[in-house]
C-alpha cells in the first residue's frame, strides 16, 4: 500500500518543529548571554535578562512558526520538497549545502573586500563565539521565512495566475529572485545603523549595491537548494557561507 498524506506530511511536520525549537534554543541563548549585541535603544521585554530572552524569542518562533506552516502546507500544494526531500541522499541534504555555502562565503568575503577598495563601510561581525551561535540562528530563522513562506507563497500566487496546480520552473525562478530580494532588503536596518542615517533612501548607493548582490547571491544560491532538496538544504548553504563569512573571515584577520 502507498503512504497516505498524513503519513508523508508528518515526518515534514515534526522535522519542521525540531528546526523551530533549536531556532528557539539558540535565540535565547544569545540574547540570554549577550552574544548578540543589540540595536541601539533596542531593549528585551520583560526587564531584559533571561526572562526577556524568552519572551522575546518566543514571540518571534510563534510568528514566524506560523508562517512556517503555511509555507510547508503550500510546498505540498507546489510539489516541492517541503522540509526534506524523502530520497535525497547525504550529497543532497549535506554536502552540496556545505560546498555551494563555502562557495558563496567566499564570493562574500571578496566582494566584500572589492566594495571597501571602492569606498564602502566595512562590514561588521558578531564577535566570536557569538558569531557561532548568530550564523546557526540566522540560517535556520532567515531561510524558514524567506524561502518557505516567502519564497513559497510567490510561487504559489504565480502558479495561479499560470492556472498550474503543480510548480512551473519559470515561477519557482520568479519566486526564488523575490525572496532573495526580500532577504536582502531584511538587512537595510543594518546597513542604516552601519552608515548612521535615519531613514533607507539616505543609505549610500554603494552600500545598497552591495547589500542587495551579496545577499542576493545567497538568497537565490539557497533557493535552488530549496527547490531541489529543501528547506535542510538551504539552511546548510545559508549556515555555512555565514561560517565562512562571520566566522573564519574576521578569525583570519
Amino acid at each position: 500500500m502507498g503512504m497516505s498524506v498524513v503519513d508523508a506530511f508528518r515526518p515534514q511536520a515534526v522535522a519542521l518543529g525540531c528546526l523551530l525549537a533549536i531556532w528557539f534554543a539558540l535565540t535565547v541563548l544569545a540574547l540570554g548571554l549577550g552574544l548578540i549585541a543589540l540595536p541601539e535603544g533596542v531593549e528585551l521585554p520583560g526587564g531584559g535578562g533571561w526572562a526577556g530572552a524568552l519572551l522575546a524569542s518566543g514571540a518571534t518562533v510563534a510568528l514566524s512558526g506560523g508562517l512556517a506552516v503555511v509555507g510547508l502546507w503550500l510546498t505540498r500544494k507546489l510539489g516541492l520538497p517541503g522540509v526534506f526531500r524523502l530520497e535525497s541522499d547525504r550529497r543532497g541534504l549535506l554536502l552540496r549545502p556545505l560546498l555551494l555555502g563555502v562557495g558563496v562565503g567566499v564570493a562574500i568575503v571578496l566582494g566584500n573586500h572589492v566594495f571597501v577598495a571602492m569606498g564602502a563601510p566595512s562590514l561588521p561581525h558578531p564577535e566570536f563565539p557569538g558569531s557561532l551561535v548568530a550564523s546557526a540562528a540566522a540560517a535556520i530563522g532567515e531561510e524558514v521565512l524567506f524561502r518557505l513562506f516567502v519564497m513559497s507563497f510567490w510561487a504559489f500566487l504565480l502558479n495561479l495566475l499560470l492556472k498550474r496546480w503543480t510548480a512551473s520552473t519559470t515561477s519557482l525562478w520568479i519566486a526564488n529572485f523575490i525572496a532573495a530580494m526580500a532577504f536582502a532588503a531584511g538587512h537595510l536596518p543594518a546597513a542604516m545603523m552601519l552608515t548612521e542615517v535615519a531613514t533607507p533612501d539616505q543609505i549610500p548607493p554603494l552600500v545598497l549595491v552591495e547589500m542587495f548582490l551579496l545577499n542576493g547571491l545567497l538568497g537565490v544560491v539557497a533557493g535552488e537548494r530549496f527547490m531541489k532538496d529543501g528547506l535542510v538544504a538551504a539552511i546548510g548553504v545559508h549556515f555555512w557561507a555565514d561560517i565562512v563569512w562571520h566566522v573564519l573571515s574576521p578569525l583570519a584577520g
